[in-house]
């Protein structure tokens, strides 16, 4: 961690907003950030697709930085699932000696697992929610763009293929939509931003499509 990395001010304070307003310079580090999540998601792909899971990290780290995001949090954006999928807690330790232990803190404030096998979907899900309630505000911006993002692809997905898009995940439709729902009211509880208005609008959405629909059940073998 470089030295004007370690000294940077948190993004929520008054140097970190006078921050965002000024281009954001994404430099080596970001290049070398891409390239090891691409290498360690290598082979994975979006849920049920044959799109490169690199696409997801991708639009998360984009969102992050449309927000006002500096490099250390488009990084983490990068890199947020990388301890869930790819090794576990041994994994975070070398997120920390590559990237530092903020882009670290990030990372684990967005990772619901860091065993395997991991915990039963609906345990993991509550815990992750219950610990979302005390993450600083970046770690929650970031957290907040992945869940926009995937919220986004669901609704794609169900105007699609409709209800059969719920066999993909563990939770199944009403599991899925209780999550979503959870974290849309969470985020609510800070200040707006672009994101939890946005997360708003796609949860709300998304249950207004699936209303009346016949209950769905979970698949066990998926996870989110």
């Amino acid at each position: 961690m470089t030295k004007a990395t370690k000294n940077k001010p948190p993004f929520d304070s008054p140097q970190g907003k006078q921050r965002t307003l000024r281009a954001q310079r994404l430099g080596p580090r970001f290049q070398r950030a891409f390239q090891f999540a691409a290498a360690k998601h290598a082979g994975q792909t979006r849920k049920a697709s044959t799109i490169p899971y690199i696409a997801h990290l991708m639009g998360v780290a984009s969102l992050v930085l449309e927000a006002g995001g500096d490099e250390d949090m488009a990084i983490a954006a990068l890199l947020h699932d990388v301890v869930e999928d790819c090794g576990g807690a041994p994994m975070l330790k070398e997120v920390r000696r590559r990237f530092g232990a903020r882009v670290a803190k990030i990372v684990d404030g967005c990772t619901d697992a860091d065993t395997y096998p991991k915990p039963p979907w609906r345990e993991r899900k509550e815990k992750y929610i219950a610990r979302l309630k005390k993450e600083d505000t970046e770690t929650r911006l970031v957290s907040a763009a992945d869940k926009l993002n995937n919220v986004r692809s669901i609704l794609s997905d169900y105007r699609a293929i409709g209800e059969s898009v719920w066999s993909r995940f563990a939770g199944g439709r009403d599991g899925t939509l209780w999550y979503y729902r959870t974290l849309r009211d969470e985020f609510l509880r800070s200040k707006p931003n672009r994101f939890t208005r946005e997360l708003e609008l796609a949860v709300n959405e998304l249950e207004s499509l699936t209303s009346g629909k016949p209950v769905s059940t979970g698949n066990p073998a998926a996870e989110v």
